[in-house]
């Protein structure tokens, strides 16, 4: 048996290769699908069918990028027209040399959820490992509140019974490969741990210690995460199927004046660099979502009509950018500015800058009793564990939309755990017209880390 899992991260997304023999399956591709390609080569071994466990909302499948590379047939769950691939039935089998691949309908997070139980006939004729989608997590569930408060409870039903008559029973043994770990925003408590199996998580996941229908569904019902406004538009893309790219796009090197012309046509700026670096000298108008912070953050701010353009450290960073971007479905991306922000200003050309503060710094001016706005753009959970005294809070992939609310005219601070984010918010905020904002270096971590207090709730 051949097993490997791919990672895509930012999104904490999982996908899977298996096969047996000559023959292989993957688990929800991701679009860049050359990862798989790859390891049927290495292997020698054919990719012949593509398996998804639901229609994701977080990234693009690349479900017919890899079908138009192999040739291999698609498979999804009942219950969606969907635009390309196959209907599964309810415990439909396949086998792969020695493994028996049977779809099992697991809804709840989805309607259309389907989970895959593997068996190793060379073996026996127990089940050794069940892909489970977004049904069931290291440590969580998978989110039932995708369709509207209104399909929520029905939906944490449903879940129940997928978890504890679909799933569970399966046996303590079976090792579960869930679509996602720690840090996706497709479950509220993931642990960072992706190894477990189905007998771990009844005995430890705090979830499935709610045994009676009602205490979970009440306990889902409880729940408000947050959800990507790009979410939407890959449930349309996903269920209809990406345009296919054949490749990883490579976009041109831009010398300076092709790329402001670019933007005076109506292209976007996205810096790719650190925060201190955005700070020092940055083109006006650009957003400042660090590199490792793409997948996270672009869904929440990038529109999808508009070109962009990227500024980066270097080739392999712009590579990298491409890769997270092609992923949750940005496919217009123009160029990267040849030579990097240097290269800008030797040209000439105008720059802006977002001062950085620390701690301290913002302490004593809030001891001044300075006029300042101190913004917190962390989660909802991580405002309650502890924020500054007289902060306003506003997540910041709610900034764009809510930027009217932070008075002009007056210094704003901001502010999320490490400076990351709020660099982020920060370059929201320059864009909306507030020309005095601060990117407090390090966040609450250095606020704390300096003795300084913070208040709860």
């Amino acid at each position: 048996m051949i097993f490997e899992k791919a990672k895509s991260h930012g999104i904490s997304a999982n996908s899977y290769f298996v096969g047996s023999d000559e023959s292989a399956f993957v688990i929800d591709p991701r679009r860049d699908c050359s990862v798989y390609t790859e390891t049927a080569a290495r292997h020698g071994i054919k990719i012949t069918h593509i398996f998804e466990t639901h229609r994701n909302e977080d990234f693009a499948t690349g479900a017919l990028e890899l079908a138009n590379a192999t040739g291999a047939q698609i498979y999804h769950g009942p219950g969606l027209e969907w635009g390309y691939g196959s209907t599964l039935t309810d415990n439909q089998t396949f086998l792969f040399g020695n493994l028996r691949v049977t779809a099992i309908y697991t809804p709840g997070h989805t309607d259309e959820s389907v989970s895959f139980v593997v068996t190793d006939l060379a073996t026996g004729d127990v089940p050794v490992m069940v892909f489970t989608g977004d049904a069931l997590f290291v440590n969580d569930v998978g989110r039932t509140d995708l369709y509207g408060p209104e399909q929520t409870e029905r939906l944490a039903g449903n879940l129940f019974d997928s978890i504890f008559r679909r799933l569970l029973p399966l046996g303590d043994g079976v090792i579960i490969c869930p679509a996602h770990g720690g840090g996706s925003v497709c479950g509220v408590r993931i642990a960072d741990r992706e190894e477990s199996t189905t007998g771990t998580e009844r005995r430890q996941n705090p979830v499935l210690q709610l045994i009676q229908k009602d205490d979970f569904v009440k306990y889902k019902l409880s729940e408000k995460p947050e959800r990507p406004p790009y979410f939407r538009r890959m449930e349309q893309v996903n269920l209809a199927g990406p345009r296919l790219l054949g490749k990883l796009p490579k976009p041109p090197a831009m010398p300076p004046d092709v790329f402001n012309k670019h933007i005076s046509d109506g292209a976007l700026i996205v810096d790719t660099r650190e925060p201190t670096a955005f700070g020092g000298a940055h083109i006006s108008g650009a957003y400042s979502i660090w590199l490792e912070g793409l997948a996270a953050y672009a869904g929440w701010v990038l529109p999808y009509d508009r070109p962009l353009l990227l500024v980066v450290d270097d080739e392999p960073a712009c590579e990298k950018a491409v890769r997270y971007l092609v992923r949750l479905g940005y496919d217009s991306i123009a160029g990267y500015l040849a030579g990097g922000i240097a290269n800008w200003y030797t040209a000439g050309l105008p720059i802006e800058r977002l001062e950085l503060i620390s701690a301290n710094e913002l302490k004593n001016m809030l001891d001044r009793k300075e006029d300042v706005t101190v913004l917190d753009t962390r989660r909802q959970e991580e405002w309650e564990e502890g924020h500054i005294e007289g902060a306003v809070h506003i997540f910041v992939g709610h900034l764009e939309q809510r930027s009217n609310e932070i008075p002009k005219g007056k210094p704003v601070a901001v502010y999320c755990s490490a400076g990351y984010r709020s660099g982020l918010a920060s370059s929201i905020l320059l864009r909306a017209g507030q020309r005095k904002v601060y990117n407090v270096a390090g966040g609450i971590s250095a606020w704390l880390s300096s003795g300084l207090n913070t208040v709860k709730g």
